[in-house]
């Protein structure tokens, strides 16, 4: 398809439509990225949660190129290093939920934005950093959808995790508004705010537990 100075930046049509699809639908699943979006906006506006889409666009641009370096594959192989960053990870989840239930301003689209942009998008940077199974998507995921016989199988890579973090961006972006919009709404019903508030943030922990017990490629081989 696309080409640039004779390399294929694109596999053949159908292979990428496939991955177009398949991609699409995968950023439309909640994870983690999503939750933060979301609290971000629902506390802070459509502003911060569009901050926190971007810190998550940043972190997962980092993956991209760790997996470009083959970093990624280590990772995802290595019990050890995979453990530690899902621990890390998790543990950052569960930070998140603490400071969510120990909030004492209303929960919901407050006037003032809760923290500067800045640190939102450091923090949705950090979510999507500290997450092993992002590492894991990039090894498992992004490779079928590379052309065997491209001239450079490395930069096709590239080009579809860019692809794919540019639209899992807008993705996030519409619901950041989206979250914002209900947030305003849900002001004028107080109680409501405290609940979604408190749903959020065991959002977080069951998504910090699910990180917890994710395994790397490793263990799961000589587990399965």
């Amino acid at each position: 398809m696309l080409e640039v100075a004779g390399l294929e930046l694109l596999p053949p049509a159908p292979l990428f439509l496939a991955f177009v699809l398949a991609g699409l639908a995968l950023n439309f699943v909640p994870g983690a990225d999503m939750a933060y979006v979301v609290a971000s906006s629902a506390k802070s506006g459509a502003r911060a949660g569009i901050a926190a889409a971007l810190g998550i666009a940043a972190g997962a641009l980092v993956h991209t190129f760790l997996a470009v370096a083959g970093i990624s594959a280590l990772i995802a192989s290595s019990p050890v290093m995979f453990d530690a960053l899902k621990w890390l990870g998790g543990a950052y989840l569960i930070y998140l939920a603490v400071q969510l239930v120990r909030e004492r301003r209303s929960p919901v689209a407050s006037p003032r934005v809760a923290g500067s942009a800045g640190a939102i998008f450091r923090g949705g940077a950090l979510v999507n950093i500290l997450n092993p199974k992002v590492a894991l998507f990039f090894v498992a995921f992004l490779p079928q959808f590379v052309d065997p016989d491209a001239q450079s199988r490395t930069v096709q890579l590239l080009a579809l995790a860019i692809w794919f973090n540019a639209v899992g961006t807008v993705v996030n972006c519409g619901v950041a508004i989206a979250a914002a919009g209900a947030a305003r709404s849900a002001q004028r019903i107080p109680w409501l705010g405290i609940v979604a508030r408190w749903f959020a943030a065991a959002a977080f922990v069951a998504l910090a537990i699910r990180l917890f017990l994710s395994q790397p490629l490793a263990r799961r081989a000589v587990t399965g």
